[in-house]
Order: C-alpha cells, then sequence, then structure tokens
C-alpha cells in the first residue's frame, strides 16, 4: 500500500497542509450555509479523520456557525491573511474533519463515486443544478440529529435537474 501524501493551501500560501490517508467519504452539501460559504452552488468535501489532515503552515483563524439545522456549532477554519476556507470540524462529528476540496493542490486526487459520495441538503439546492445518477441523493442531512447514519432519509438514485 502506498503512502499518501496530498498538499493543499489557501491561496496566498500562508496556511499549508497535507492529507495522510483517503477520505473516509466525499459529501457534496447544498445547504445554505456552504452556499453562502464558498459562494457557489455547493461545498466538494471530502471527510477525514481529523489525524489524517496535518497542518504544514500557519495558524487557521476560526468562525464558530450555529447550524441552522441542529443548532450545533460548525468551526469554519480560515487564513487571516487571504480569507481562503481550509477545513471546517464539527460538534456533532468531533472525530472527523471536513477539507474545503478546492484548496488541494490537485482538487482530484479522491474518488468521488456513487460508492463513496453522497450530495446533502438538495432542498437547498440552486435551481438548474443537476444531480448524477447513481448518487446517493438527501433532501436533508443523511443523519437526524441524535442518530446514526440510515438510508430513510434518502430521497432518490436518479439523475435529477433541480427546479
Amino acid at each position: 500500500m502506498s503512502t499518501i501524501s496530498e498538499t493543499g493551501q489557501c491561496l496566498c500560501g500562508d496556511l499549508k497542509y497535507r492529507a495522510t490517508a483517503q477520505p473516509i467519504h466525499t459529501t457534496i452539501c447544498h445547504c445554505r450555509m456552504c452556499q453562502r460559504s464558498t459562494g457557489t452552488a455547493f461545498l466538494v468535501e471530502p471527510i477525514f479523520m481529523r489525524d489524517n489532515i496535518e497542518l504544514l503552515a500557519g495558524e487557521p483563524k476560526q468562525y464558530t456557525h450555529k447550524s441552522d439545522e441542529s443548532g450545533l456549532s460548525l468551526y469554519v477554519n480560515f487564513c487571516g491573511n487571504c480569507g481562503s476556507k481550509i477545513y471546517q470540524t464539527f460538534e456533532r462529528f468531533p472525530e472527523v474533519i471536513g477539507v474545503f476540496a478546492g484548496t488541494f493542490d490537485n482538487p482530484d486526487w479522491f474518488e468521488r463515486s456513487p460508492e463513496n459520495t453522497r450530495h446533502i441538503f438538495t432542498r437547498s439546492a440552486i435551481k438548474g443544478t443537476v444531480l448524477p445518477k447513481d448518487f446517493t441523493i438527501y433532501e436533508e442531512h443523511t443523519r437526524t440529529l441524535g442518530q446514526t447514519e440510515s438510508n430513510e432519509h434518502q430521497i432518490l438514485t436518479a439523475h435529477k435537474l433541480v427546479t
């Protein structure tokens, strides 16, 4: 098995990090917080165990956001110089870290397949968003507060255009 060492950084290069393992899975989030945070239609967020992301340079600033859905905190970590968001951690899931995929030096290094990727909060998806065929799609989060993940909230796995 080869050793993984995929690096990333903020826009100005003050914050640098390395992933040392494949993500557990990838979440593509269409919630309003992720839309506002990225300035785009959704966030592509590979999810890692915390000890699989190493900070190599710089010290991020942190913004605490209360989730509109759960009321729990999300901690958005960003560069104090250029403002690039690098990763977020979660009160609800303290063992993991979600990286803003576009900050990787090679944002295509990790797999995005129907087996390891899901779209969440698609009820907030911007009109015209195309949800890919065969991927797991959720209108809300994959879990209700206090529950483990289940497919009971899954709404479809077919190609769909949000209208």
